[in-house]
């Protein structure tokens, strides 16, 4: 059975009709918000920045929110192999234990040692990722507005009522409560048109890193918000897959002839889901212009059905496995182990880039 799906958009199907694809093609990656289902991807991650792309000079863009944003930085240290390898190993191994007299994890505990695995993650580590000589790192959050702009224990639930409320009437209403803020690395621009929703970008920088990255992975409830980070506007920011779930956004890569007109998007599902909040909005699914250019990687829905539990790993297995570490882990080295089928079918696809095997995004 064929483990990976390719599908492109119009203009990436032009191009791969008239150029094949090849490494210096490709001038985005993004990566998406999805926590546990990222896990399919590291031997993807692996093949694509530790192999292919090492074939090519030009500068790459990488764009993430949550995990994606964890897996885009990992890319740009050296020896990324290496660094996807450890995130790997870090991400399946998690686990929290309430504390004595609780009967269940605080988000404000979860916080706390997220922030200490990313600290022994990328210690000493922040300008060598800053400096990559070819990667543009771009970390997605979501800032919290007017009663949304501190976290409390009460104001949040109803802020994230009326942001849900709003947002299914219109996408652009939930920037009257959310807004997009990217910290972007080397003082590059933005590798999208921001006009779509509510958007700030903001230099990403050794002092504040650390805390982006926490809330691009904060997400509502489960972590704490993150205040007041540094060289950006006060206020709460959280996971930036409430405002960008997939990055459905309006890629536009400088293109040089055929050079870095593809964004390459490894990714989970077929569907390029605009918001959090949109996940229930099936009608907000279907690709739109904006991924005119884009190439989808994504594993076939047949396949996944082999993996442990017929499904990608994801967050309710913190819950169905409980405490059972041994047994969530089984299961999701299985499943990280099974995903290098992917890996290796896009590495023979691009030997020979047939459009027989591309399918219309």
């Amino acid at each position: 059975m064929q483990a990976l799906h390719i599908h492109a958009g119009p203009k990436a199907l032009a191009h791969i009709r008239e150029h094949g694809l090849q490494a210096e093609h490709i001038g985005v990656i993004p990566g998406a918000a999805g926590g546990p289902k990222g896990l399919i991807l590291g031997p993807l991650d692996r093949f694509i920045f530790g192999d292919w792309l090492a074939q090519s000079t030009q500068t790459v863009d990488l764009v993430g929110a949550s995990i994606g944003a964890w897996r885009m930085a990992t890319a740009c240290l050296n020896k990324s192999v290496a660094a996807f390898e450890r995130l790997e190993h870090d991400y399946i191994h998690q686990h929290y234990e309430p504390l004595p007299g609780q009967k269940r994890v605080s988000a404000q505990q979860v916080s706390d040692a997220f922030g200490q695995s990313l600290q022994a993650f990328y210690g000493g580590r922040i300008a060598e990722l800053l400096s990559h000589p070819r990667y543009r790192l771009h970390i997605v959050t979501s800032r919290g507005r007017h009663i949304l702009h501190r976290e409390h224990s009460l104001a949040t639930p109803l802020g994230y009522a009326g942001a849900f409320l709003s947002n299914a009437v219109h996408r652009r209403a939930l920037g009257g409560w959310l807004e997009r803020v990217v910290f972007s690395g080397q003082g590059v621009a933005l590798p999208f048109d921001a006009q779509d929703f509510r958007t700030r970008a903001l230099a990403l920088t050794e002092a504040n890193f650390m805390p982006a990255l926490q809330a691009s992975c904060s997400i509502p409830f489960a972590l704490k918000a993150v205040h007041d980070i540094p060289g950006a506007p006060v206020g709460a920011y959280w996971d930036g897959g409430i405002t960008d779930y997939h990055l459905h956004l309006n890629w536009s890569a400088p293109v040089k002839g055929p050079e870095r007109a593809i964004v390459l998007y490894p990714h989970f599902q077929k569907s390029v889901v605009p918001g959090w909040l949109d996940k229930a909005l099936k009608w907000r699914h279907g690709a739109t212009p904006f991924l005119d250019s884009t190439i989808v990687l994504t594993p076939n829905l047949e396949w996944v059905k082999t993996l442990p539990n017929a499904k990608l790993p994801d967050r309710n297995d913190f819950m169905t496995y409980d405490r059972d570490l041994a047994g969530r882990v089984k299961v999701w080295n299985a499943a990280a182990r099974a995903s290098q089928q992917l890996a290796d079918e896009f590495s023979s696809w691009l030997q020979n880039p047939s459009l027989l095997r591309v399918q219309p995004l």
